[in-house]
């Protein structure tokens, strides 16, 4: 399988902190959970312990004290967000969306968490936020995939636009839409993410028939393309430090063919989607293998702990 890696990089992959911890979703139970996994040991926590439902996208407070995720656990076809500390205990709701609504790709603030929301009639997807405690629930405008910067004063998203999909942005209440990239991306799943410094983000792209991560800064520029796996890379997310990307791939694109995302979710492969690690600079990409075979199917970002140095 192509590396990705290209004469004049390092001939090592750059060390894992230690004490490094991913936020992850995973069907080793059997139902998909989120679970907490230390990088370098392999110790995975189960934090959701709900064997009813189905729980997704997580992801860390800034402080790393409290996790947000989404989860059908009180209306089976309806998806809200939900807050617990970092060791799973007191689970609250922080939404109440119309039946079978879904809340997607949280990102958290110091303040208020946005998120993608999608109603359950068909409207257009939008960009919502609301905060830690449930109050304040607001629609800002329309978009997919969120991603608050880490300043809390842009919002990076997708847009279609017209042939397939772009990455954009705008300021926290919605206002001054600018589009970042032209190349349109027909098969979707472009999910940007901010660095810890807010400078750049990670995106993805459409090459060919297939979808691998690129690089740019917060204006759209400097665009690099960082893997060539010649699949379906996405769903990427920074370390702390900056010096490694984890990210989901997976060698079908199902979520754009209803009847296969029906079959696969039902299906429950756990080798479908493992979580890739690899250094900032697109080198050293490979499998992580303590979590090559129980990813859960859905788009999670593999989110790493924040730091004190990141705060």
């Amino acid at each position: 399988m192509p590396s990705g890696d290209s004469p004049g990089r390092p001939s090592t992959p750059s060390e894992i902190a230690d004490g490094s911890e991913l936020l992850i979703t995973s069907i080793r139970t059997g139902n998909t959970e989120v679970f907490a996994v230390d990088l370098l040991f392999g110790d995975m926590r189960n934090l959701t312990r709900n064997p009813s439902s189905e729980d997704r996208y997580p992801i860390w407070s800034p402080d790393g004290s409290k996790v947000v995720f989404t989860s059908n656990r009180d209306a089976l076809q309806t998806w809200n967000l939900y807050v617990m500390d970092a060791d799973g205990q007191n689970v609250c709701r922080l939404t109440n969306v119309a039946e079978y609504g879904i809340c997607y790709f949280p990102t958290w603030t110091r303040d208020l968490i946005y998120f993608g929301y999608a109603s359950g009639d068909g409207s257009e997807a939008v960009i919502a936020c609301v905060q830690p405690d449930g109050s304040g629930f607001r629609v800002i405008g329309p978009g997919r995939d969120p991603a608050i910067s880490p300043d809390g004063q842009t919002i990076a998203f997708t847009q279609h636009t017209g042939c397939g999909y772009c990455l954009f942005a705008m300021d926290a209440d919605g206002s001054a839409i600018r589009q970042l990239t032209t190349h349109e991306n027909q098969i979707g799943a472009v999910t940007p993410a901010w660095s810890p410094d807010g400078q750049n983000l990670l995106y993805s792209d459409q090459v060919g028939k297939k979808l691998e991560l690129f690089l740019c800064n917060r204006q759209g520029g400097n665009q690099k393309q960082l893997t060539h796996l010649e699949q379906f890379a996405a769903s990427a997310a920074w370390s702390p430090d900056m010096r490694h990307i984890t990210f989901r791939l997976t060698d079908y694109d199902y979520w754009n063919y209803p009847d296969s995302k029906a079959y696969v979710y039902r299906e429950k492969r756990s080798d479908k989607r493992p979580v890739w690690i690899m250094d900032a600079d697109g080198s050293h990409s490979r499998v992580i293998e303590a979590l090559h075979y129980h990813c859960a199917l859905d788009g999670s970002r593999p989110v790493w702990k924040p730091t004190r140095t990141t705060q």
